[in-house]
């Protein structure tokens, strides 16, 4: 799960900026909302939180830097020794272009709380340190600095961090992160908060989507489809029955794309990839007898939940952390607030997943439908940089109407419009 992330110097942020997953003592949605941490002292987490502001106010460069820190994590070990950092500071300040960008985020794994973080400075990573807290105290595993007078990185280990370090710390190219060399080169003890960048968190920002192989790979077992129906039913109830037909890329040289809208899959190794037809089935109103439509035929909405359903069970079965830009699009507003509401249920996300989440959808600012302190707001401070801030900043009433008064301004992170004379 997610605790807390801070970055700063990245893209449209100057300085640091937090967005935290912690609850506070507000009763409000209380058992569904919020997920017991398992961890003492911390309390309960959100399952969601939603992030509010303008365009180019810095909403989906928040979900980048995250997504950002994940792909550093996951590639520094395996990058060549003369690749360039991806170094992308705020640019809009003289002083900044040539300073680090730091990352540090807060987790849980396997019911052990972390906390990772570096600095990427344009030559080399300059900071880089983990604390694990494995019973509720916390301990710094390692720490690498790198100190610009004697041209070299001074390094730190706990005695509790075990294993052959010199040699992870001697193949640590300046690069290259040390948490990931060392994974590479089998240490288990920093393994689990690599696969929680590798398996636990799903960015989708830009153009980005969601593995729509993952909803046909349900249809591999019939509870796999059964589980895919049940979902797409609780947001659709007029569909009866979904079926797919698989054939090969090559087959039918007149073969129109457009025909029945195929989803494109890779077939196995050293085969032609798979056209794949889905076709709905509803059942007439006077006959009761089914009646199937192409996927094509379905609303945007609908052939988006369809695609992305697999991924959105995959998160739930997991207990993945999904970050989601603009996650309004295409949606109907009804089916948005359906999707939210899997996340605030024992039943649909047993297994503690979270989503974060930029959109324009006001009516989303409602307390029925979230906590006070899951709304967050963007907005461009006088420097151009992003400034990110909690509702809970404004401590609203019990009963505020929040989406009235933020489009009123009460909160700030609303576009500032010119006034045209005619």
């Amino acid at each position: 799960m997610l605790i807390q992330f801070k970055v700063g110097n990245y893209r449209s942020f100057c300085g640091q900026q937090t967005i935290a997953m912690t609850a506070d003592a507000s009763k409000e949605h209380f058992e569904t909302h919020t997920a017991e941490s398992g961890i003492n002292n911390l309390g309960r987490l959100l399952r969601s939180a939603a992030i509010y502001g303008p365009n180019a106010a810095g909403k989906t460069n928040l979900l980048k830097a995250l997504q950002f820190m994940q792909q550093v994590v996951v590639t520094s070990a395996t990058s060549a020794p003369t690749t360039k950092l991806p170094h992308d500071p705020f640019r809009l300040s003289s002083v900044t272009k040539s300073q680090s960008t730091d990352f540090e985020i807060a987790i849980i794994k396997d019911g052990v709380r972390y906390e990772y973080g570096f600095s990427l400075g344009p030559q080399r990573v300059e900071n880089e340190f983990l604390l694990e807290y494995p019973h509720g105290r916390g301990r710094r595993l390692f720490e690498r600095t790198w100190n610009g007078k004697d041209e070299e990185y001074e390094w730190n280990f706990s005695t509790h961090f075990t294993g052959n370090k010199s040699l992870w710390r001697d193949a640590t190219r300046d690069n290259a992160l040390f948490l990931s060399m060392a994974v590479q080169l089998n240490n288990q003890q920093l393994k689990p908060v690599f696969e929680w960048f590798q398996k636990r968190l799903v960015v989708i920002v830009g153009n980005m989507s969601m593995n729509a192989g993952l909803t046909l790979k349900l249809f591999e077992s019939q509870r796999g489809k059964d589980h895919l129906l049940s979902f797409i039913r609780e947001a659709d109830s007029g569909i009866s029955d979904v079926e797919i037909q698989r054939e090969p890329l090559s087959s039918g040289p007149g073969y129109m794309i457009g025909a029945g809208a195929p989803i494109i899959e890779q077939g196995p190794a050293n085969s032609p990839p798979n056209l794949v037809r889905v076709s709905f089935s509803h059942l007439a109103t006077d006959t009761r007898e089914r009646v199937k439509f192409d996927l094509s035929d379905e609303s945007n909405g609908t052939q988006a939940l369809f695609k992305n359903a697999g991924a959105w069970l995959n998160v739930f079965a997991n207990g993945e952390v999904l970050l989601f830009d603009e996650i309004d699009t295409s949606l109907h507003p009804l089916l948005t607030r359906f999707l939210i509401a899997q996340f605030h249920s024992d039943a649909t996300n047993p297994n503690g997943a979270q989503l974060v989440f930029s959109t324009h959808d006001t009516t989303l600012l409602n307390q029925e439908l979230f906590r006070r302190d899951q709304i967050w707001f963007v907005e461009k401070q006088t420097d151009a940089s992003t400034r990110l801030y909690p509702l809970s900043e404004f401590s609203p009433r019990n009963d505020e109407a929040i989406e009235r008064w933020y489009m009123r301004g009460r909160y700030g992170a609303l576009p500032i419009l010119s006034q045209t004379r005619h």
